[in-house]
């Protein structure tokens, strides 16, 4: 498949080097430095240029392309490259965009712009934060099938009692199957008899009731939060207060522009709106700031997000999640107590990698930097699994991949061995890095 990315920030240059081994890559920037810099570190082909222009995207070969994503830090940029793109070739359509209005443009009509799909960074990262919110032990979250499935990835705190227990002691949940576990660099494929220590990353796929039971089971002392507090009244900080009181949260908001403070009030009634700035210590300690069960840091740069999760965490807030803008930054701020970080740049390679795996993944999910993979595939008649039991289609599967749930016309179908997996099924599988091209392939 030949690929066309325009924008080598962090997002284009991760998207470029999970595509450039298996696919014939171009990416284009303005940066003269980032494309040269792309040259010597990328398996890729970069040039300097205006994505934006037809000529340049001939350059790139757009006639022949199968995709084009628009990945720049602009929108409209994003926007008029893919419409650019259509005009030159017949590619498949990304832009990212970071304003929800666009994307609500967009979901009126998949024809606006000349763009075949749209990926929103904040409403991403926002519900990336809710999903973390709604499970008081987890460290990533995602859906899958429509919300009928769910992946969550658990570190095992020392005094957790499933510290200690084998997956099978441990698994007291009729739908939920223990996929992965990430002990320093390695990453195990369970099995009954694997026993879970301490510090332990567990990545478990099930019902959302199960994941929910296992969390508990973790940390049977922390319960669903009921104090939540964000500091940040931007996009993220809004879309996270608007998807928080669509699960019945009544969460407080701290921003502190005035007139920002009173456009929140008027459009989010169910969350308390406080105008002061987040990171004044007085405030924080007045506001009772540190009996709060969750903070959620979304400011408009990372130190800002960093100092006040330490803060709140400082004045005794249970539990701190902040938005990180550089994703090398991320696993720094989980090693200095920030307990959860999240990446609208991370959230958003995973959803535009999911059109590349053979154009039929349903969703992905990147666990672990890059070294594993959820994914959920719509089966047909083409399939390794068409008209198979789970035991014979595994057969012809690498070792280390794990059929963590299964979909049937939006029912979840608990995977056993004697399960026979219909065409039109939604299969959820958790697959190493390194086996991804052959299973996609046999899926």
């Amino acid at each position: 498949m030949r690929v066309i990315i325009v924008g080598a920030g962090e997002v284009g240059s991760a998207i470029a080097e999970s595509l450039s081994g298996a696919h014939d890559v171009v990416v284009i920037d303005v940066d003269a430095d980032r494309v040269e810099q792309l040259t010597y570190e990328q398996d890729v082909l970069a040039l300097q240029g205006d994505g934006c222009s037809l000529d340049v995207l001939q350059e790139a070969g757009i006639e022949e392309a199968d995709m084009l994503i628009a990945s720049t830090d602009d929108d409209q940029t994003n926007i008029v490259t893919c419409g650019t793109g259509a005009v030159g070739g017949d590619p498949f359509t990304i832009a990212r965009v970071k304003s929800p209005q666009y994307l609500h443009t967009w979901e009126q009509d998949n024809r606006a712009f000349g763009v075949d799909f749209m990926v929103c960074t904040d409403l991403l990262a926002a519900r990336t934060i809710v999903g973390v919110i709604g499970l008081p032990t987890a460290q990533d979250v995602d859906m899958f099938a429509e919300g009928a499935v769910q992946m969550a990835e658990f570190e095992i705190p020392a005094e957790s009692p499933v510290a200690g227990q084998t997956v099978q002691e441990a698994d007291r949940f009729d739908s939920l199957t223990f996929v992965g576990i990430i002990r320093d660099d390695d990453i195990i494929v369970p099995s009954g008899g694997t026993t879970i220590e301490a510090g332990d990353d567990v990545v478990v796929i099930g019902s959302p009731d199960s994941t929910r039971a296992f969390s508990s089971a973790i940390a049977p002392q922390e319960n669903r939060p009921s104090d939540v507090v964000i500091v940040g009244g931007g996009e993220i900080g809004y879309q996270t207060a608007r998807l928080l009181e669509e699960r019945d949260f009544s969460p407080r908001l701290v921003e502190h522009d005035a007139d920002r403070a009173r456009w929140l009030a008027e459009r989010l009634p169910d969350t308390t709106v406080l105008e002061s700035d987040a990171t004044d210590r007085g405030f924080l300690e007045r506001e009772n700031v540190g009996s709060a069960d969750a903070v959620i840091a979304a400011l408009e740069n990372d130190q800002q997000n960093l100092l006040a999760t330490l803060l709140a965490k400082r004045l005794g807030a249970r539990r701190a999640v902040a938005i990180v803008d550089t994703v090398e930054f991320a696993e720094l701020f989980e090693a200095v107590g920030v307990d959860v970080a999240v990446s609208p740049r991370e959230a958003t390679a995973e959803e535009i990698t999911r059109f590349t795996r053979g154009r039929h993944a349903e969703n992905v999910s990147i666990v672990d930097g890059d070294r594993a993979e959820v994914l959920e595939v719509e089966i047909d008649a083409e399939s390794v699994f068409a008209g198979r039991t789970i035991r014979a289609a595994a057969a012809d599967l690498p070792d280390e991949v794990v059929i963590g749930a299964i979909t049937r016309n939006g029912e979840f179908v608990v995977p056993r061995g004697d399960t026979v997996v219909e065409v039109g099924d939604h299969v959820v599988v958790f697959a190493e890095s390194d086996h991804l091209q052959r299973v996609t392939d046999l899926l």
